[in-house]
């Protein structure tokens, strides 16, 4: 690639949109990019069908549509928050701040980087200030190929062409520096190769244009150690969720076409609903994990997209079996027929029968934080009805799955089913059986009345992994290949941390990961089996084909408040994670806005609230807090909807019914169209 730039202005309506060109092979580019893209052709929530018509129509270029980006993200990307100590310190909180620094890294040259006016710190490497490699083009220099082909063929490179991206950087770009949102001092910040579902987005056409800021190693903190902290656009005062926040913020503020999460719990639906778009988090075994920093058993890749169909392409391309991710052998002969594009068109939800998890919906069990989510949900219910569908309701007060549970998770969970009762099936001080446990695990089974009454989904919780993340993380900086960075130790000792009160220490996070002397994933496995048959059978006898739910329980938070204490299986991450991190496909989709919110704070005259049971985030209050409120907040709300493991075509079919027909997708009004944007 020539790397002789200039600089060119295209003056659009009042203003102007300052574009990089490069010197172009021959005069088609430069007039390309000089020409202003046609009238009709609208930036803001331009879908892919839309992006890729225009193309096809010759109103936009690939290379006019990464730069309209750009001009958005340098409108909107700045620092969110007052940071009178510098990014490592104590930040405020500040009123509709107009930025959200959602993206950490941008794949520019220096010099596009520089005539862009985007500071060193957005700089593809740390650890390579020329960055001239020809083998590495960044966006610009990819998006001007792909226009010159377009321009021989008439035909688009590939599916993707016009998808404009962001990846968590949780996950491996080989041109661009991958830590997780570390500031660890790599000898080289850049891996040696992408991420499987990078490889793949890249060969169908998609622009990296970025990565995206993430909590911290995936933390439930709202920001990170290299990137800052990082704004919701709907409330800059408040998180855009964890982990996969910049992900999330970024295709809501229209600063991405979609964007790329990762989720152990609620990592790409969590952010997808805090910024009012659509977050798919497929079967575990569908999409290839391999290129993700600190992956484990209940860690899976998704797309985040502002509507359903969008969601659906990227999952098109990114599933599949990939050698290099074992667990992905399970994906072999479970595709639909069609491409999943195919089952994201909305219509009628006739002859499906869709169950409503009111374990997660009775206002009595919860907080008053709780209710207005609750409604705005039940509303979303009965939007369902309209559509055809046929509801397996327990009603308002009742539970889906209590009794069939009562039945099946004595011996499905059998040792850690045991071990939450030890009055029923007592131990010596070694942990040996002092009474005989299968007999009553007999007993229970021919007659569940035995079974204890706290029994319910609410209650099963989280398995432990022992040592999964020293191993994973240990094996991925091993297979990397750093000269400084070989191991999680070493990312202790080289790193530099945040330090602030509001927000729990990663360096103690990752001290903690060190630990471990033993690796043990046995009963996190057995978890998510027992977990898995038991639904499926509920399910069955029910004869459901998916079920609803809120998203998450309370809306997005203050940045620095503490985490709402656990309640009634409500842990203190609030969304509700358990079924997903089994491996069951889920998506959210927006659906509607508060009117008020209620916030928790800080108050040492109240008592101490416990751990949430399985860990409930890393935020979780170790200190007295109260609930305040209800104060006005116009704050996103989303509805999540699951299937069986591989029955995405019927999740995609659900979703885009109840999104085309309910239009609850509204851009952030602090975020609106650039001077000059089409």
């Amino acid at each position: 690639m020539p790397h002789n730039f200039k600089r060119a202005t295209l003056m659009t309506g009042a203003a102007a949109v300052v574009l990089m060109i490069f010197a172009p092979l021959d005069g088609t580019r430069a007039l390309a990019a000089a020409r202003a893209p046609a009238a009709n052709f609208h930036l803001e929530e331009a879908t892919i069908g839309e992006i890729q018509a225009a193309i096809l129509a010759k109103d936009i270029t690939t290379e006019q549509l990464v730069n309209l980006y750009l001009a958005r993200i340098k409108a909107y990307n700045g620092s969110c928050v007052k940071q009178p100590g510098g990014i490592l310190g104590v930040v405020e909180t500040i009123p509709h701040a107009g930025q959200l620094n959602a993206l950490s890294t941008l794949n520019l040259r220096p010099a596009a980087r520089k005539a862009w006016g985007f500071d060193d710190r957005k700089a593809r490497s740390m650890t390579d200030a020329a960055d001239n490699d020809p083998k590495m083009p960044d966006a610009l220099e990819t998006a001007a190929v792909q226009d010159r082909q377009f321009a021989r063929t008439g035909k688009l490179v590939g599916p993707l062409q016009g998808v404009v991206m962001s990846f968590k950087d949780q996950y491996d770009t080989f041109d661009m520096r991958s830590t997780s949102g570390a500031d660890a001092h790599y000898a080289n910040d850049r891996p040696p190769e992408d991420a499987t579902f990078v490889e793949r987005l890249r060969a169908a056409g998609a622009i990296i244009l970025a990565k995206a800021n993430l909590a911290e190693y995936a933390s439930g903190n709202p920001r990170s150690s290299f990137g800052g902290t990082f704004c919701n656009p709907y409330d800059t005062e408040r998180t855009p969720n964890t982990s996969s926040a910049g992900s999330g913020s970024s295709v809501g503020a229209n600063l991405v076409t979609c964007a790329i999460g990762e989720e152990t719990g609620s990592s790409v639906r969590g952010p997808a609903e805090a910024n009012n778009t659509v977050g798919l988090a497929a079967t575990q075994e569908l999409v290839s994990r391999k290129g993700m920093i600190q992956m484990g058993i209940n860690t899976r890749v998704g797309p985040i997209c502002r509507n359903v169909e969008d969601a659906a392409r990227i999952l098109d391309v990114i599933a599949g079996y990939d050698p290099k991710d074992p667990l992905t052998v399970f994906s072999i002969g479970r595709r639909p027929p069609e491409p999943y594009q195919r089952y994201a068109h909305g219509g009628s939800l006739t002859g499906l029968r869709i169950g409503v998890v009111r374990e997660y919906m009775a206002k009595k069990l919860f907080t008053p934080a709780e209710a207005e989510t609750i409604d705005i949900v039940d509303k979303a219910v009965g939007d369902l009805a309209k559509l055809g569908a046929t509801l397996v309701d327990p009603g308002p007060e009742g539970a889906l799955f209590t009794s069939c549970l009562r039945k099946y998770e004595p011996a499905a969970d059998n040792k850690l089913f045991t071990r939450k009762y030890p009055a029923l099936f007592p131990v010596d001080t070694g942990g040996k059986p002092t009474a005989d446990h299968i007999a009553k695990l007999v007993d229970m089974a021919m007659d569940p009345s035995l079974v204890p009454d706290d029994v319910n989904l609410r209650t099963i919780g989280q398995a432990q992994a022992v040592g999964e993340a020293k191993y994973e993380l240990d094996l991925y900086l091993r297979r990397r290949g750093d000269a400084a960075i070989k191991s999680n130790t070493d990312l202790i000792d080289k790193s530099t941390f945040y330090d602030d009160p509001h927000f729990n220490s990663q360096k103690a996070a990752r001290e903690n990961a060190d630990k471990p002397l033993e690796l043990n994933t046995a009963e996190r496995m057995l978890r998510r089996f027992s977990v898995q048959q038991m639904i499926l059978q509920c399910m069955q006898e029910q004869n459901l084909d998916a079920l609803v739910y809120p998203t998450n329980s309370v809306p997005p938070l203050k940045i620095g408040a503490p985490s709402p204490p656990p309640v009634n299986g409500r842990n203190s991450n609030t969304v509700w994670t358990f079924l997903g991190s089994q491996g069951f496909p889920a998506i959210t989709v927006p659906a509607g806005f508060t009117t008020v919110v209620y916030d928790w704070v800080r108050d040492p005259t109240a008592p101490v609230p416990p751990a949430s049971p399985g860990g409930g985030g890393d935020n979780a209050p170790r200190e007295g807090v109260r609930l305040t409120g209800p104060t006005p907040a116009r704050l996103p709300v989303g509805v999540d909807f699951l299937v069986r493991p591989f029955a995405e075509a019927t999740l995609l079919k659900i979703a885009s019914a109840y999104a085309a027909a309910t239009k609850h997708r509204m851009a952030p009004p602090d975020f609106g169209p650039v001077a000059g944007e089409p």
